[in-house]
């Protein structure tokens, strides 16, 4: 038995390259795509400063500062605290934020949720129960579309 050869495929180190399923995404008003990359910030940790990138982001601990992912999504979790500015395409609050919002489609508050702080979108919406205080500025057009729009007017004047 001991001079059999071991099978490589059969080892208990895991496959990087396979898709496994978040543990936070079953909770209910979780709706971030399971198929791009998204970062979490877990419950007992406190982020200070500025928070940029390309992927989704959960946040369920506690930022101060900014967070700035203007083609991804943005959600603060049940337990999230975010005392900051967000921009991001679209933004969901089912717990407390404390700053400006800028969402290009969506902002939508859940029932749970309090926003403090203006807010700039294309589309919200607020659930019965949520808490929102502060300016509403909604946009005609999305962001994208309006990029979209000025660079068609620019090509048909050249």
């Amino acid at each position: 038995m001991l001079d059999q050869p071991v099978d490589a495929a059969s080892s208990s180190v895991p496959d990087p390259t396979r898709q496994v399923r978040p543990s936070n995404a079953s909770e209910p008003g979780f709706s971030t795509p399971l198929l791009g990359a998204r970062s979490t910030i877990g419950k007992s940790l406190l982020i200070k400063g500025e928070i940029t990138g390309s992927e989704s982001l959960y946040v369920e601990g506690k930022v101060e500062g900014s967070i700035h992912l203007p083609g991804d999504h943005v959600t603060v979790g049940r337990n999230g605290r975010v005392s900051a500015s967000i921009a991001a395409r679209d933004i969901i609050v089912l717990g407390a934020v404390l700053g400006s919002c800028e969402a290009s489609d969506h902002l939508d508050i859940r029932s749970e949720g309090s926003l403090y702080g203006d807010v700039l979108v294309s589309r919200i919406s607020v659930e019965d129960g949520a808490f929102l205080t502060g300016s509403i500025d909604i946009r005609r057009e999305s962001a994208l579309e309006a990029v979209e729009h000025d660079q068609a007017e620019f090509l048909q004047v050249n």
